[in-house]
């Protein structure tokens, strides 16, 4: 990484970056590592996870040019960290369930928190430009640290009849308001994303495996169709229809 950031002989594109330039980078390999994940190819995980700790080493280059911090820096801080987080491991304190742990776990990052001078807020840590679904999942959890969360499932799901029921009216509504609208299929979404934390359900990873069980099933629609000479855009929605539970059975049989 120093030779392709050297000025002298180095790559012009490597020697144009900057910390910020390299956000979409970052966030395209660290999407790449969860494809390849799903889809359990190792010697792409292998692959990508390579190019993930790149950004990595990319980001403390340019750091270790600005005299901040370096690549062992980095390491040694997220040993410590591992370290002072894990005092049932390291430590004398004892911790066995993995409530005992997880409530443990928040009570250390909190100190943390206060210790750097941060508002006192169970949410404070939390960046404001995650992933919408990641973020529901941090806030809940974080909420139910202080006691505001359901202790069984059936109110969960209770809640996300209520939310869809609240679409529906927006739905009828005239004239309708889009941003009321807007933010009651939020209400919905986030009270689904709710409903996986309690079912211990990662709601991204059920997503994704949704949208390529979905891909994969339209493709095979498509082969079928091919074969008789058509395309999906030529069938109604009902033919459509047939052609996606014939597939259903097919994937079941």
């Amino acid at each position: 990484m120093r030779r392709l950031r050297d000025p002298d002989g180095g790559c012009p594109w490597d020697l144009k970056q900057t910390l910020t330039s390299l956000i979409p980078y970052t966030i395209e390999e660290a999407y790449e590592v969860a494809a390849a994940l799903t889809e359990g190819d190792m010697a792409a995980i292998k692959d990508e996870l390579g190019d993930l700790l790149f950004q990595v080493v990319f980001y403390t280059q340019l750091t270790a040019e600005q005299g901040r911090f370096s690549f062992d820096e980095v390491a040694q801080q997220t040993a410590d960290k591992l370290i002072r987080r894990h005092p049932h491991v390291f430590g004398e304190t004892s911790a066995e369930s993995d409530a005992e742990i997880k409530a443990q776990w928040e009570a250390i990052k909190q100190q943390e928190r206060a210790e750097r001078g941060q508002q006192d807020s169970v949410f404070n840590g939390i960046p404001d430009n995650l992933p919408a679904i990641l973020m529901a999942q941090k806030l809940q959890k974080r909420a139910a640290t202080v006691g505001f969360d359901w202790h069984e499932i059936i109110p969960v799901l209770a809640k996300i009849k209520e939310e869809i029921a609240e679409v529906e009216e927006e739905l009828a509504a005239q004239p309708q308001d889009l941003s009321a609208l807007e933010d009651e299929i939020g209400d919905v979404l986030f009270a689904v994303v709710n409903l996986a934390r309690h079912a211990q359900v990662n709601p991204e990873h059920a997503l994704r495996r949704t949208n390529v069980k979905f891909k994969q099933r339209f493709q095979a629609i498509e082969a079928r169709l091919a074969k008789q000479g058509k395309t999906a855009a030529e069938l109604s929605l009902e033919e459509l229809e047939a052609q996606w539970q014939a597939v259903k059975r097919d994937a079941l049989a």
